[in-house]
């Protein structure tokens, strides 16, 4: 339930610097776009840490996750670090937050037969109890929503009916 905390607390800080006048977050798409990038560097990081650190899950509990019909759990774990590192940087670039954004959630829908695993198989994180599949599939469903609106919503500025941007958001691209 960690995850989705960073997410909210992410998107409501950044949402406030765009209340504050901060134009890069002036919409929430692209504060959602922000958030979702903090967050999946929060996530990545635990592909990468060593058994040996306790206060957070680590690569071995995300090798526990993998299902047995996916080859090389361990090489496997640390790409997708790799992609969510690469997909957080695509999301906070405007010019490449739509591809980032439909990567991140086709990657999303992908992962869910390992979050599907874990619940049935009851895969802990750091000797805790195992996450329940009701509360995994709602959580994987919100960031594949959060991507998709990053991706549609928050990729690139509107355009007025004469094709051109407007005032505000021609500042907010600077």
């Amino acid at each position: 339930m960690q995850v989705p905390l960073v997410l909210l607390a992410a998107l409501l800080v950044f949402r406030g610097l765009g209340a504050l006048g901060v134009s890069r977050f002036a919409s929430w798409s692209v504060s959602a776009a922000h958030a979702l990038a903090v967050m999946l560097l929060m996530t990545a990081s635990a592909h990468f840490v060593p058994e040996s650190v306790t206060v957070m899950p680590n690569h071995a509990d995300l090798v526990r996750m993998v299902p047995p019909f996916v080859p090389f759990p361990a090489a496997m774990v640390y790409l997708t670090g790799v992609l969510e590192v690469l997909g957080a940087a695509g999301l906070v670039m405007a010019g490449t937050r739509r591809l980032a954004g439909l990567g991140l959630a086709v990657m999303f829908v992908l992962l869910l037969p390992a979050n599907v695993h874990a619940a049935l198989a009851g895969t802990p994180f750091n000797g805790g109890e195992a996450t329940p599949l009701w509360l995994r599939v709602p959580e994987q469903v919100l960031y594949i929503a959060v991507a998709l609106w990053s991706a549609t919503r928050g990729a690139r500025p509107a355009r007025d009916e004469a094709g051109t941007r407007s005032a505000g958001e021609t500042l907010s691209r600077r």
